[in-house]
């Protein structure tokens, strides 16, 4: 298997949904009172893109795009129209929208991650899929324009020389969902005006 650095088409996968899935076991006790353990470190995108099919013309980019993935054999980029951005959606990326850690004079790479802050409490989702071209980054508040590079494929960025001790390392960016299809079959139904339909299209976030 492999990874397949394609994106879905985005006029179809516009029109999808779908979000992030947790795993928690719920124990309810004699008490009534319950017992809940996280299987899951991480939340695990899901997404039907069926919803975005409108011509037939979908449907033959959408059988395209599957054939050359193999069905669920390769993974490939997903953009989450919900959910693509380092900031709120109405804003456009700035390279202090996310920390990604705080340099120690010896370190060069640091990982592109997202926080997702509610009261006090906050998750950090790793981005090993950013889009090229996108990436912002700022070290002590001041934008770098040079002296660093990004690896599209996993979020990585790496300094030319490492930031002092103390300076924060921040970064802006949009990113994609690193996804397979969840099964080796299309259903694919064309009627007699020529409009067709896939009454499921599931995709699967995988990790890489």
């Amino acid at each position: 298997m492999a990874f397949h650095e394609v994106r879905f088409p985005d006029n179809i996968s516009r029109g999808a949904h779908g979000g992030p899935r947790r795993r928690t076991d719920v124990v309810t006790l004699d008490s009534g009172r319950e017992e809940r353990n996280a299987r899951w470190a991480d939340s695990r995108h899901a997404y039907d893109a069926s919803y975005g099919v409108r011509r037939a013309d979908d449907l033959a980019a959408v059988k395209a795009f599957f054939e050359a993935r193999n069905g669920r054999l390769h993974g490939f980029r997903w953009k989450d129209w919900a959910d693509y951005k380092s900031c709120l959606p109405s804003q456009g990326p700035a390279p202090t929208d996310q920390v990604l850690g705080i340099g120690n004079g010896s370190a060069t790479t640091f990982q592109l991650r997202k926080e997702y802050r509610s009261g006090f409490w906050s998750y950090w989702r790793t981005i090993r899929k950013p889009v090229a071209g996108s990436v912002v980054i700022a070290v002590n508040g001041a934008q770098r324009i040079s002296g660093w590079s990004v690896d599209p494929p996993t979020g990585v960025v790496t300094f030319s020389s490492a930031p002092g001790s103390g300076q924060g390392v921040t970064a802006g960016f949009e990113f994609d969902v690193p996804v397979r299809f969840e099964s080796d079959e299309l259903d694919i139904t064309l009627d007699f005006e020529r409009l067709g339909s896939i009454p499921a299209i599931q995709l699967l976030e995988i990790k890489v």
